[in-house]
């Protein structure tokens, strides 16, 4: 069985006797360590996706297999243990504690985990290794991302979680976040999911999940992706 197994996967909004299906008969795998896109419009149900891929929403309907457990079934505290140890995420707008600097940012995330890389050890190889004592604010909007990324990666995650996490960023400073992400995949047999609206990029990622209308429209896997460097848009 592959690292991540969905299977007719469902979410349904009700509001009165209106029903919104999000996500609706979804099945796709991917493979531990791959870098995987998932790629569509706005209110394609991607992100809604990758919320019941992280254990943040429950589905509806069908099963979510990761690393041979069946999160759709865990109750919500074993949803919560799956986050603390299994996931790491990184969101468009950072998410950063402003009170708090960016080393310890990284070690709040770090006290979730029984084990977990060092917060100077994991800022410095994203780069911020003279930016440790340094707060949000002082920080460019690569460099929060850059915190995001060490934070989600501290805990030593199997699976990370990327919401457009290039999307509040200029094209340049995007460019090495993805490439960090692309990197961090291929070092450390992390699987990465990275949700996008962004079409240009597929051609980095391992395997490409493209969404419509709550719906998977099309799988594509790739056996030679595209160095980040190599890729304009």
């Amino acid at each position: 069985m592959s690292f991540i197994n969905l299977e007719d996967v469902e979410k349904v909004y009700r509001t009165g006797e209106v029903e919104t299906r999000a996500v609706d008969g979804v099945s796709f795998e991917i493979e531990q360590g791959e870098l995987a896109i998932v790629l569509g419009p706005s209110g394609s149900g991607k992100t809604t996706m990758l919320n019941l891929l992280g254990g943040m929403d429950a589905p509806t309907g069908g099963k979510i297999v990761v690393g041979g457990q069946n999160i759709a079934a865990f109750s919500r505290n074993q949803l919560t243990k799956y986050r603390r140890s299994q996931t790491g995420f990184v969101f468009q707008f950072y998410n950063l504690v402003q009170n708090l600097t960016a080393r310890e940012n990284v070690e709040l995330a770090a006290e979730t985990s029984t084990d977990f890389i060092p917060s100077d050890e994991i800022l410095t190889r994203v780069g911020l290794g003279e930016r440790l004592d340094n707060f949000p604010a002082q920080l460019s909007g690569g460099e929060q991302q850059r915190v995001a990324i060490a934070r989600a990666l501290a805990k030593k995650p199997k699976l990370l979680l990327c919401d457009e996490p290039t999307g509040a960023l200029d094209y340049t400073t995007g460019k090495l976040i993805l490439k960090l992400l692309q990197s961090t995949c291929r070092e450390s047999n992390t699987t990465v999911i990275i949700v996008t609206h962004n079409s240009a990029i597929a051609p980095m990622a391992d395997r490409v999940v493209k969404f419509k209308n709550g719906k998977v429209s099309r799988v594509l896997y790739n056996q030679h992706p595209t160095d980040i460097d190599e890729i304009e848009w």
